[in-house]
């Protein structure tokens, strides 16, 4: 059975290669995003999953900027039967799949058809969720709206960044992948509407720099789970006497105070700044002025004299 498989970031890499160590598989090729200028000369680089096809060698490599006919005209020419998708981050339209005789799969890091979208691993996050998952589909027309083949539950313990969950997330992808495709080759895959499953439908969005900035009148509970959602990217930030501040790690502190919200109350000396909040208090212990190195909240303070009683914007 001969596999194009489309993805581009790091998540995506250890399902393409566990592709290489099946026997009844053949890679046709690769379809990735376009290299991108990347460090201080501006070097292009290719994507996570387009570095790990070359280090195995294959020369099929392809980089459409659109999914446009010349672009159908090179996959064609590779002849592939089935397309495998994860995080490639382009619609597959009816005119694409049709080049494959045995269809589309995506592998998705949710419990579809909860969160369908770009981000459902940051949305799992946010939303405090204590279980979330990995869905092999069908490709369908419908974003994420395929019938299910494979799914299996990721328990949650409350401590996950997007980073530490998406390799989690990755390497349980990576061991579900091979049965599906094994139940594909037979004839044998069994496929579940999403309608079948009883979960509600929901969506997830991109994400920007944006959504990073924190609103101190949120409760903590919800600005220490936006940290961890948005680590590594975009961060979380706020602004100090004009300058923007990077909170990259945070716990909430038990107990309440009667500060206002962004206020920082003082120190505790095991969970590093207290900051008031809209409901409860934030323990910042990992802080970094923009374009200043991430210190450890003793040694933040250490030189910034001012900072207690000082208030967060």
């Amino acid at each position: 059975m001969r596999i194009l498989f489309a993805g581009s970031p790091v998540i995506a890499v250890p399902s393409l290669e566990v592709l290489f160590n099946i026997e009844e598989i053949e890679i046709a090729g690769i379809l990735t995003n376009p290299d991108t200028a990347k460090g201080r000369h501006g070097t292009p680089l290719p994507t996570d999953v387009g570095a790990a096809a070359e280090k195995q060698g294959i020369t099929q490599i392809l980089k459409p900027i659109k999914l446009d006919a010349a672009a159908r005209e090179q996959v064609s020419l590779l002849k592939p039967d089935l397309l495998v998708s994860f995080a490639y981050g382009r619609i597959f339209g009816p005119k694409f799949l049709a080049l494959f005789p045995l269809g589309g799969i995506n592998i998705h890091p949710s419990l579809l058809p909860k969160y369908r979208g770009p981000t459902p691993i940051q949305a799992a996050i946010i939303n405090r969720d204590t279980v979330t998952g990995i869905t092999i589909q069908t490709l369908a027309e419908e974003m994420d709206s395929g019938d299910i083949l494979k799914q299996e539950e990721l328990n949650l313990t409350g401590k996950e960044t997007t980073e530490s969950l998406s390799q989690t997330a990755a390497e349980k992808a990576a061991l579900m992948l091979p049965d599906v495709l094994k139940k594909i080759k037979s004839g044998g895959i069994k496929k579940i509407p999403q309608s079948e499953t009883g979960i509600k439908v929901s969506y997830c969005s991109l994400i920007s720099r944006e959504n990073g900035v924190i609103d101190w009148n949120m409760k903590a509970v919800e600005i220490e789970a936006k940290i961890r959602a948005f680590t590594p990217w975009p961060l979380c930030r706020t602004i100090h006497n004009g300058r923007e501040l990077l909170i990259l790690k945070a716990d909430v502190l038990p107990g309440s105070a009667c500060g206002s919200p962004g206020q920082v109350l003082g120190i505790d000396q095991k969970y590093g700044i207290m900051v008031q909040t809209g409901e409860g208090i934030l323990a910042v212990s990992q802080l970094q002025y923009q374009a200043k190195k991430a210190l450890f909240w003793r040694d933040f303070l250490n030189g910034v004299r001012d900072f207690t009683g000082s208030y967060l914007k």
